[in-house]
């Protein structure tokens, strides 16, 4: 399990005043352009994510943009790959708070359900992109943070599970299914329902 946060650094919402390409240093303008694509997200402007509308939220011309992102399909791929970094970063942070065991399980569990709560366009937007080849040349892409948090969670908590995989795939779907349904508002968010619900599968109940 990696206990750190991989995610990109970059700010809750994005610059009031544009800014000129030239004062970018090798790399910021990448982080700023995603940065800004998170704070629409945020406001769940999530139809104006193209490269044009994210040049204006930070103050460059669309071209400037190409060096970083050839189209648009990689920028949205860009976004879910943050997005999904973010995720597994709160699951292991909700991990470590809890002290491991079944007790991160269960508060990794409901950090997934959270956080499709507080980020509905983020997490949507995360969970529709299909990346495998792009995922392939990187090495992986964030989910990998999630899912090895996950399988490490099956580990601690169900160590007698006779089939480690199949275990975690049978605790993503609860968790997945349960966020879905919240956000499509079948049932209202209530985080002391969450937490029951989950620790049926996570542990978190007796």
């Amino acid at each position: 399990m990696k206990d750190e946060d991989n995610s990109v650094n970059i700010n809750d919402a994005a610059p009031t005043s544009p800014v000129r390409s030239s004062s970018y240093h090798h790399g910021d303008l990448r982080a700023a352009v995603i940065a800004a694509g998170m704070a629409r997200l945020a406001r769940g402007d999530d139809r104006e994510l193209g490269l044009r509308a994210l040049a204006r939220d930070v103050g460059v011309s669309a071209t400037a943009l190409y060096r970083h992102f050839p189209d648009k399909e990689a920028l949205l791929d860009a976004l879910a790959d943050e997005g999904l970094r973010r995720l597994g970063a709160l699951q292991a942070q909700a991990w470590l708070k809890a002290g491991g065991g079944s007790a991160g399980f269960l508060a990794a569990g409901i950090a997934y359900v959270r956080f499709a709560h507080d980020e509905p366009a983020l997490f949507r937007l995360s969970f529709t992109r299909q990346m495998p080849e792009r995922a392939a040349d990187a090495g992986g892409d964030g989910g990998d943070v999630a899912y090895n948090l996950l399988r490490a969670g099956i580990g601690e908590a169900l160590p007698g599970a006779a089939d480690p995989e199949r275990a975690a795939l049978h605790a993503w779907s609860l968790v997945h299914g349960l966020a879905m349904l919240i956000l499509d508002k079948r049932i209202e968010w209530d985080e002391a329902l969450v937490a029951d619900v989950v620790g049926l599968t996570f542990g978190g109940i007796a």
